[in-house]
């Protein structure tokens, strides 16, 4: 079970057909869950911060669909979902393929913990097979979440600072 961890996030493969990250995020679960769901906040965090991320749509409820577009260097890649479970301010189950492999859909469980006013967020992804997650692990997908998660807590530490004004 290779795992790798910087100071602020782990990431793990586990079993043959999931990718586990746990990271802590210096804000309260409410705020964390609200910029996970805004659909004008995702742009500031999601993806490397060499693309541009446009939500094409992001209708967060059981059932409702999400699309974002990365712009960037190397051109456009399309990601879509659908949501499966949303339950504020603790849980998130969604699909996500990636419009350049279509067919290949995993399955991301996000769970929120409240700890002490911090919070934890599991985000477990299940694969249909173990080719497409170590496909996935190769494309560049952790590094990429790093840096997700990194832009995440910019943008936590924004919301939070414009709240005490």
């Amino acid at each position: 079970m290779p795992t790798t961890e910087s100071s602020t996030t782990t990431v793990t493969r586990r079993g043959d057909r999931e990718i586990v990250i746990i990271r802590e995020f210096d804000a309260p679960r409410e705020l964390v869950f609200k910029a996970i769901t805004d659909p004008k906040l995702v742009p500031n965090w999601w993806g490397p911060r060499r693309y541009t991320t446009i939500v094409d749509k992001m209708d967060v409820r059981p059932g409702g669909a999400w699309r974002f577009i990365n712009r960037g260097p190397d051109g456009e890649h399309g990601f879509k979902g659908v949501y499966r479970e949303i339950v504020p301010p603790q849980r998130i189950v969604q699909t996500i393929e990636s419009e350049g492999l279509p067919g290949h859909v995993s399955v991301e469980t996000l769970i929120l913990e409240e700890i002490e006013g911090r919070t934890r967020i599991t985000a477990t992804s299940v694969f249909d097979t173990k080719e497409d997650r170590d496909g996935m692990w190769q494309s560049g997908a952790e590094s990429g979440a790093r840096e997700t998660w990194d832009r995440f807590a910019e943008v936590l530490l924004d919301l939070q600072r414009k709240t005490r004004t």
